[in-house]
């Protein structure tokens, strides 16, 4: 069961952040925070970030992803919240 703080936040990651090394850097970041969810490589070149946990975890993750030494460039991130669900399960790339 999930506790009443937990989020989900799904961030969509704008810039050159594909085939440098950033879905592996953001699960890295993520499993450092506790967190569930996926990073996922997107046709249109962005990166798709869907986290789940704390929401300090998940603040503390979107703040790396907008200001952290990311591989590549990160031009800008769109985030959306929503209320966690309980179909994560560890953090993947895809």
């Amino acid at each position: 069961m999930l506790g009443e703080s937990e989020v989900r936040l799904t961030a969509w990651v704008h810039g050159h952040v594909q085939g440098v090394g950033f879905r592996w850097w953001t699960r890295s970041r993520a499993l450092e925070l506790g967190l569930t969810g996926f990073a996922a490589n997107k046709a249109d070149g962005r990166v798709h970030v869907v986290a789940q946990g704390p929401r300090e975890a998940c603040e503390k993750l979107l703040d790396l992803l907008e200001h952290g030494a990311t591989p590549g460039r990160v031009d800008s991130v769109v985030a959306d919240w929503s209320v966690a669900s309980d179909a994560l399960s560890g953090f993947t790339e895809r």
